[in-house]
């Protein structure tokens, strides 16, 4: 166990980063709605053009709350000032090439190189007593959390396809992880970061309401998956492994499957489409709201799963928790794939 922060600090960082991320977004929106609006398009699943980038906002708002936070406090820390830098340049990096590619489309080598540049990064500042698997050496286990890390970075970009998307998988994992905080089965700086980051996408839900008047664009998502890879990182590397699995479960399965089809039928991968499973529940008689609403319930199915492997602490709960999340996300995956009647 790590040591615990207070209900107080964690819904106070929660509040500050919400006002932030909101005032953020009334002083950017005008300029993105000038500069940074996108046409709908035969894959998006919207009909008038709308601004994109307030992403912007959510990260800056999560970087300058959590910064304000451990500069005071420096106790925060606990030794991951090294952390906290490159998570910081990673994130910030990674935002401002995506900023470029929402104005200027880039090419898809070069988003993927400065994608393989910022998880480096991060994982490159991990403690070497950070482990996931100890059994297995050192260099193979950041190899393929280098590759896991670019991928969910990738999926978390590749799910943010339709209004509140987003928000309905961010809150539910960082609030789970900021309960953790306050009972002290997480370090202080990721509760900290979880709470910036929970208040930071809830300033943003506003804009993105169905219909949206923003979207998050490339300079939001990708960070985004950055910052919550980073987390479920952090949680795994305290013994939690199937937590940090079950809370991103649906994102994980439904992108994944989604690549695995999409590479059997020999598509282009790194171009757009409108094969998801949340995608294909809008043209199979969905809307948006309900699309989202049993996302958010899925969602918080899995977060009580996790933390009940956490309180628990028997790999047996943990088996059980994760076929029991498998059947939930199936559940959903299967009745998007469906024709609503």
């Amino acid at each position: 166990m790590t040591s615990r922060v207070s209900f107080i600090i964690l819904g106070t960082v929660v509040a500050v980063a919400t006002l932030v991320s909101m005032g953020l977004i009334s002083v950017l929106q005008p300029w993105l709605a000038r500069y940074a609006t996108v046409p709908p398009n035969p894959r998006s699943s919207h009909y008038e053009p709308t601004p994109q980038g307030g992403g912007v906002a959510v990260v800056l708002a999560t970087l300058a709350v959590t910064w304000g936070i451990v500069v005071p406090w420096p106790a925060f820390l606990q030794n991951q000032a090294f952390q906290l830098l490159g998570v910081t340049a990673a994130a910030t990096l990674l935002a401002a090439v995506g900023a470029i590619d929402d104005m200027h489309p880039l090419p898809a080598a070069t988003r993927f190189a400065t994608q393989c540049i910022c998880v480096g990064i991060v994982i490159v500042a991990l403690p070497n007593e950070l482990r996931i698997l100890p059994q297995i050496p050192l260099w193979i286990e950041r190899a393929c959390l280098l590759l896991a890390g670019v991928w969910f970075v990738n999926l978390v970009n590749f799910m943010d396809g339709i209004d509140w998307m987003t928000v309905a998988e961010v809150v539910p994992a960082t609030a789970a992880i900021v309960l953790l905080g306050v009972t002290g089965a997480i370090a202080a700086l990721p509760s900290i970061f979880a709470a910036a980051l929970l208040g930071a996408i809830l300033g943003f839900a506003p804009s993105n309401r169905p219909v949206a008047r923003l979207f998050l664009g490339d300079v939001g998502s990708l960070p985004i998956g950055l910052l919550l890879g980073w987390l479920l990182l952090q949680l795994a590397g305290t013994g939690h492994l199937a937590a940090a699995l079950i809370l991103p479960f649906y994102y994980l399965l439904d992108a994944t499957i989604t690549l695995l089809r999409r590479i059997v039928r020999r598509e282009r991968v790194w171009e757009a489409h409108r094969s998801h499973f949340y995608q294909r529940a809008t043209d199979n008689g969905f809307s948006v709201p309900a699309i989202v609403s049993r996302v958010v319930l899925v969602n918080l199915v899995l977060a009580a799963l996790a933390l009940i492997t956490i309180a628990a602490d028997r790999a047996l709960v943990s088996l059980a928790a994760l076929a029991v999340s498998s059947a939930v996300v199936a559940w959903l995956l299967l009745s998007f794939a469906r024709t609503k009647r």
